[in-house]
């Protein structure tokens, strides 16, 4: 696309812009290192010569991407045409936080003319955060004293910039924690939970002490080497590249390949399954449960997001039953009954569905939540931890099946999303022509008869076949399991 090659040009233009900052920020002819300005400070090309690995993880994540997302850049505008400008900064304000504090735009109807370094969310945002003075829509308070923040309480000597240690980015600290979760809880003008990561985080058992996990656990990996080439101090290192679900859809826009691979191996560890075939009632059922995600799945902004189970049983080579098949705009639109599809519905104050976050007072959700500690004391314990559906919903198979394959994907944005953008000519046709599929390797799995291990079910008084990814499932479990979209 034209845009990534206006992207590659702009980071060399930015690389060549500050070389001469370079020189003196990391240790100058003269013999030390020369204080950035602020204007230095801002601007992520600047902190590339002592932190260059850092700044190449960053450059292909969607903090760097944020502000030329088209899809973004397509809903703001709408938002604004659609709330006669009511919507403000409610989304710039998180894809372009110093732009806003600068005040360089109330709107970010103008992001294309204003200064790259300005754009995105970028490392003097996150490290000049001096404090959080609220719980969602980017509350971070920032300081403008030339003080960047980080994990270190005994910094290296000869930082062109003063170091200070903060909890905000200490991984074994809650309060680094908060300091994601600011921006990663949305709630909408009227009041809906939108995005709720960081809520989501803290009532499963990743957020519970001394075992629990942050989000840098899980987003940034840690490595071990020196945090700047001014340094020879090994230390503990955070990845930059912010690896969740969303990638550039530009495929030229900067370590493309890598950020995909980080999130593929991310959501492989994120589900695991079991089907379990009754042979009495002909019927089988699907559990899954979210392992690996510290948060609901998919999480983040999951009204656009789809996430869907597919299954397919056969006998020989002829398919008895199949659902979750449709792609595209027909994945929501479609007539398949048994679709097991995972998302979030947005309704107004009056109940009636909508699909625009700005016209959102409430929602309800089939997201998958985030693992809690199961106790025998809490039976709805396991409910909370699994979700299960019956197949098929009319019940049942034509023949008992040889083969069940069972198989989970997540799409980052709706190709449905997609296609409301282009026909409100918010967004180009063709300029978005899908985004990425992903496949999760954990929850993928193929039923058969020799492989399953046989269940009796005291209660019923019947027999399942198990096949599982993980643990057999001790019991079947119930709960909201929603396909279409039902008013709270």
């Amino acid at each position: 696309m034209a845009v990534g090659h206006r992207v590659v040009d702009l980071l060399l233009h930015m690389r060549l812009a500050v070389l001469g900052v370079f020189v003196l920020a990391c240790g100058d002819v003269s013999g030390g290192p020369q204080p950035l300005d602020l204007s230095a400070l801002q601007d992520p090309a600047a902190c590339q010569s002592c932190h260059p690995d850092h700044f190449r993880e960053w450059s292909g994540s969607m903090h760097a991407y944020a502000a030329q997302d088209p899809v973004f850049l397509a809903m703001n505008a709408r938002g604004q045409r659609e709330t006669h400008g009511a919507l403000g900064t409610f989304c710039v304000n998180c894809h372009a936080p110093v732009a806003v504090r600068e005040g360089l735009t109330t709107d970010g109807l103008n992001l294309a003319s204003l200064p790259a370094a300005k754009k995105g969310v970028t490392c003097y945002f996150c490290h000049s955060a001096a404090a959080i003075n609220g719980t969602h829509d980017n509350p971070l308070v920032l300081t403008n004293d030339g003080s960047l923040f980080g994990p270190f309480a005994n910094p290296a000597p000869g930082a062109p910039h003063r170091s200070s240690r903060s909890p905000h980015f200490d991984d074994t600290s809650p309060a680094s924690a908060a300091m994601c979760g600011a921006c990663h809880d949305i709630v909408t003008p009227a009041g809906a939970p939108l995005e709720r990561t960081f809520s989501e985080w803290q009532g499963t058992l990743f957020s519970v002490p001394p075992n629990g996990l942050s989000c840098q656990a899980c987003h940034m990996a840690g490595r071990d080497g020196p945090a700047s080439t001014v340094s020879s101090v090994s230390r503990r290192l955070h990845s930059h590249t912010f690896a969740g679900l969303d990638l550039a859809i530009d495929q030229a826009f900067p370590e493309r390949a890598a950020q995909e691979a980080h999130v593929q191996e991310l959501l492989d560890t994120t589900l695991q399954s079991s089907l379990c075939l009754d042979t009495a009632s002909r019927t089988f059922q699907v559990v899954l449960e979210n392992v690996g995600a510290g948060h609901g799945f998919p999480s983040g902004s999951s009204a656009d997001r789809r996430a869907w189970v597919e299954v397919a049983a056969r006998v020989g080579d002829t398919t008895i039953f199949s659902t979750g098949q449709q792609r595209g705009t027909e994945l929501v639109a479609g007539n398949d009954p048994d679709l097991w599809l995972m998302r979030d519905c947005l309704f107004d104050g009056a109940g009636a569905e909508k699909h625009m976050f700005w016209e959102a007072a409430a929602i309800s959700t089939s997201e998958l939540p985030g693992s809690v500690v199961m106790t025998l004391s809490d039976p709805s314990s396991f409910s909370r931890t699994h979700l299960a559906r019956t197949f098929p919903a009319a019940g049942p198979l034509p023949a008992l099946p040889d083969a069940i394959e069972l198989k989970v994907h997540v799409q980052p944005v709706g190709d449905d999303v997609i296609a409301d953008l282009v026909a409100s000519g918010d967004l180009a046709a063709g300029a978005v022509p899908s985004t990425r599929r992903f496949e999760i390797a954990g929850a993928a799995l193929t039923w058969t008869k020799a492989e399953a291990t046989r269940i009796f079910d005291a209660t019923s008084g019947s027999e399942r076949l198990c096949v599982t990814t993980g643990k057999v499932p001790p019991q079947f479990a119930a709960g909201r399991t929603l396909a279409r979209c039902v008013a709270p």
